[in-house]
């Protein structure tokens, strides 16, 4: 039993173009910017944000971006060198298993669910509860859920996952159309707070720009379960602000990046995309890292963080509430609702493509890599994954694990950032169009602060995340490793009855 067989480039290549399980190249450089922006630019800059200013780094919360910012780009450019040397679904999940092997790919893939699943459900969930404040502001008042048979139902989580279900079933360009008007609606949202939240700016606010470390509010049972896992491991009292809350803030707030390992999912149904690629993932980076410096800005500047903490659940709202903006409240609240809508169907069909790729292996039921004949989409797995989502956002109170968003994409990227290394080690021959710089220094760089930035998410996290783990190691062993194509035992077969393709084996 060989757990750590690699895939080659080559096979990986080939099996996208295996009949019935081909995805078409429909997408440019400006849909994969567009694509970058819709999903990053919404929860995070909407509430994640006020949230990491209120509670944990105060006006530095700025600095908390720019440091999710600068480690997002450094992994981002192991993706970019990746993915023009592997143009083929999958994203992180496909390159580890190239390199690192494949129980380390399926572990990867394993997180890429738990990432785009979970940010899905809660999302939708958020969604729903948007939507009803919008209808509030025009006098319509609408419950956030409706009781069936006892059981509490959020019914704006079903209706928007089912609405982009059904649209990325029709097809990833038809898609693509929808998410870029609803993208252009939200950045002229955005830019509004900026403008309209620089007139009520008081530069005293920024003072202090890092605030004090002070004991931390939360209950003592929960405290050290609460705190990071780094002030844990360093016998740190539990605390917020000061300099650890800076690092604790862009933990957080890294939730607003996770849009850039999703956009390289869509590797395969990109054309040209040795130049595509990109092109695309950075130029997206850039507009959204610009759009979360200006608002984080105008978010501590108008408010003091002291005030914003006094609310339970601070939002870009509560500061213009708080200096008597109403109007511009329900402009945020309407762009909020617009926001959440394209970082949910970026997601939906980023969870379909890591779907098709570990079925396509074999890792799991080889089923969901059946694409649709006639618009080349992998329409029954994402119906799967459509309502799976919308059962989970609409029946659970799925938010408490908001935080298993970020350690499941700051794992992936760590072990990308890795496998560059690897890599180049193992295939000095290929010649990707993107190549990092500097050698090895940016994917060693990128790794350690992405593995930081994971140990100041809460104790309580990695104890979930431990969970997931263990959960989809059990699943491998017991189904993945006996089902892989690279298996010489596996009991799959292709459907016209021959063998599965033997792949080399590094």
């Amino acid at each position: 039993m060989n757990i750590l067989r690699t895939k080659s480039i080559e096979q990986s290549i080939a099996d996208s173009d295996e009949p019935g399980r081909k995805l078409k190249r429909s997408l440019s450089a400006w849909d994969l910017m567009i694509m970058g922006v819709a999903v990053a630019v919404g929860a995070g800059i909407f509430s994640v944000g006020a949230n990491a200013a209120a509670n944990y780094a105060g006006p530095a919360v700025t600095i908390s971006f720019i440091i999710a910012a600068v480690t997002c780009a450094l992994a981002i450019m192991c993706y970019a060198e990746f993915a023009t040397a592997i143009p083929v679904a999958g994203s992180a999940y496909l390159f580890t298993y190239a390199t690192l092997g494949e129980v380390v790919a399926w572990i990867v893939g394993w997180n890429l669910i738990l990432e785009m699943f979970t940010a899905a459900a809660v999302i939708a969930k958020y969604w729903g509860i948007y939507l009803n404040k919008v209808f509030e502001l025009i006098g319509v008042k609408l419950p956030d859920a409706i009781s069936v048979g006892g059981v509490d139902v959020y019914w704006g989580a079903f209706l928007i996952v089912a609405i982009f279900t059904a649209l990325l079933v029709l097809g990833t360009k038809l898609s693509a159309r929808v998410g870029n008007v609803f993208t252009i609606i939200k950045i002229c949202v955005v830019l509004f707070v900026i403008f309209a939240g620089f007139a009520y700016l008081n530069v005293k606010n920024y003072t202090p720009f890092v605030p004090a470390s002070v004991p931390t509010h939360l209950d003592p049972s929960q405290g050290a379960l609460k705190q990071t896992l780094f002030a844990f491991l360093s016998g740190a009292a539990p605390a917020q602000y000061g300099v650890l809350g800076v690092f604790a803030g862009a933990a957080l707030v890294f939730f607003a990046f996770i849009g850039f390992d999703v956009v390289a999912t869509s590797a395969e149904e990109v054309k040209n995309p040795q130049k595509t690629l990109p092109r695309g993932i950075f130029g997206g980076l850039a507009i959204t890292t610009a759009l979360y410096i200006l608002v984080s800005l105008t978010l501590t500047g108008m408010v003091s963080y002291a005030d914003l903490a006094k609310d339970a659940a601070p939002t870009l709202t509560t500061a213009f509430e708080m200096v008597g903006n109403k109007d511009a409240a329900k402009v945020i609240a309407f762009g909020s609702l617009i926001g959440l809508t394209t970082v949910i169907m970026v997601l939906l069909m980023g969870l379909a493509r890591v779907v098709l790729a570990m079925s396509r292996d074999g890792l799991l039921p080889r089923s969901l890599s059946r694409t649709s004949d006639k618009r080349s989409t992998p329409a029954r797995t994402q119906i799967i994954c459509g309502v799976a989502v919308a059962l989970v956002a609409g029946l659970t109170q799925v938010e408490v694990l908001e935080e298993m968003i970020n350690i499941g994409t700051l794992c992936a990227f760590v072990l990308v950032s890795v496998g560059v290394l690897f890599l180049r080690k193992r295939r000095p021959d290929l010649k990707p169009s993107f190549r990092i710089p500097f050698g090895p220094v940016i994917p060693v760089l990128s790794a350690v602060l992405c593995f930081y930035l994971m140990l100041n998410l809460a104790v309580q996290t990695w104890m979930f995340f431990a969970g997931w783990v263990v959960i989809g190691f059990l699943i491998y062993f017991a189904y993945g490793q006996r089902h892989s194509r690279l298996n010489p035992r596996s009991p799959i077969h292709r459907e016209d009855g021959v063998p599965a393709v033997t792949v080399k084996v590094d």
